[in-house]
């Protein structure tokens, strides 16, 4: 670990980044963990309290700035309006993030977008007439759109929070859990685990909508079988599964893995009327993306032995002690994309200089680590992310295949 990544002790968190081999040492990362290709299994440890890190900088109160650096970077969140909760739960993040990186020459502007376009278009205004160099945001995939045209249009790069990889494009990333990256390694965990023939139920959502593209598309480039892949009004699953019924129940079901992109609420009413009409999750095997991780999914008797992918969860089970023992509250689950985001900002311009922000700097086709892991930028504005998959045994998760220290080639 360099001078550049040092941090102090009991501080838990993104202290380093893994810029690839030709940066290693630079801002080499303490990376722990087993190796992706081994497989292990491990239970998910509970949240503790634990005591709250002095601050290491001044910080401004809950107001416009944290930091005193002179790099500026924005953050544009939702601070009033919809999804004020989460906006401030992420300002928070960042604040936990200045702190923990030991004085980084930076600040972070803090912008209120209302939960709106038109708040997003103006923050963004605002936040490069104050000078930011770079912005983070907004949450909202049409607010991203409202401040990617600002901001691109200035000659600056943009790092969002959306789930949408629809506003993703050149110089608009993306740091966030997108369904597509949990698809592909769900279908790639489950063929490399013998499953050779899926089926599908998708509910008629947007989200339904998203992965099915993509879900054909791993089905496909892993050489396996799409036996049959059926659509149901959200809430509605029966009339879907008894055009199933032949496919996925019974001793000749002729598919071995039943995907499953459901919310908990959702598959609720799927597993019941699975286990209806005779399904066994030990003949076909329910798989499943990040919206899975979830109690009221663990408790589900249709779903146990179930896979899904997500992050691993002892970065952020740590990263949640020290935010509650910080603001007295637990914190939401996209609030370390805010922590992870501003501690790359600080380690870039760091270890950078007038290249910290550039496209090729933010591109590194070996990525970063993170609070949640190993992440990286594509080109073309998504991310990939190395994620760990999960299985649902008596009522809980296990990690049967943890996320590996590094990315693959992009694309793959």
């Amino acid at each position: 670990m360099t001078s550049a990544t040092r941090r102090r002790p009991g501080s838990f968190g993104l202290a380093g980044l893994l810029l690839g081999a030709a940066l290693a040492g630079t801002l080499g990362a303490c990376v722990g963990g087993p190796d992706g290709g081994a497989r292990v299994e491990r239970r998910a440890a509970p949240v503790q309290q634990a005591e709250a890190p002095a601050p290491d900088a001044p910080l401004a109160a809950a107001g416009s700035r944290i930091g005193t650096g002179s790099v500026k970077v924005a953050l544009v969140v939702p601070l009033t309006g919809p999804g004020s909760a989460v906006g401030t739960a992420m300002r928070n993040a960042a604040e936990l993030a200045i702190e923990d990186f030991q004085k980084p020459d930076l600040q972070i502007v803090v912008k209120d977008d209302r939960g709106s376009p038109d708040g997003a278009r103006e923050a963004a205004q605002a936040a490069l007439a104050d000078g930011a160099e770079l912005v983070l945001g907004p949450l909202f995939a049409a607010n991203v759109q409202a401040a990617s045209t600002v901001v691109r249009a200035a000659g600056k790069p943009l790092i969002a929070f959306s789930t949408d990889s629809g506003v993703a494009a050149r110089g608009t990333y993306l740091l966030s859990f997108l369904p597509q990256a949990e698809v592909d390694r769900v279908v790639d965990e489950a063929v490399a685990g013998g499953r050779k023939s899926f089926a599908a139920m998708i509910p008629e959502t947007s989200y339904g909508n998203a992965v099915e593209a993509q879900f054909r598309e791993a089905v496909a480039r892993k050489g396996a079988r799409l036996v049959a892949i059926e659509r149901y009004p959200a809430g509605n699953p029966a009339p879907a599964i008894g055009r199933l019924s032949g496919l996925i129940t019974g001793p000749g079901a002729q598919a071995d893995a039943l995907f499953l992109p459901d919310t908990p609420d959702g598959l609720g009413t799927v597993a019941a009327a699975l286990t209806k009409a005779g399904f066994s999750p030990a003949r076909v095997r329910p798989i499943g993306t990040a919206i899975w991780n979830d109690p009221r999914v663990f408790a589900q008797p249709a779903l146990q032995g179930g896979w899904y992918a997500a992050p691993d969860v002892a970065g952020f089970n740590g990263f949640a002690q020290r935010y509650q023992a910080r603001f007295g509250a637990a914190p939401p689950r996209v609030a370390t994309l805010a922590y992870d985001a501003v501690s790359l900002m600080a380690a870039l311009s760091r270890q950078y200089g007038s290249q910290r922000f550039a496209d090729t700097t933010l591109t590194n086709p070996s990525g970063f680590f993170g609070i949640d892991g190993t992440f990286r930028f594509r080109p073309d504005g998504p991310s990939d992310r190395a994620l760990a998959i999960f299985e649902i045994r008596s009522g809980a998760p296990a990690v049967v295949s943890p996320a590996p220290r590094t990315l693959g080639p992009s694309g793959t």
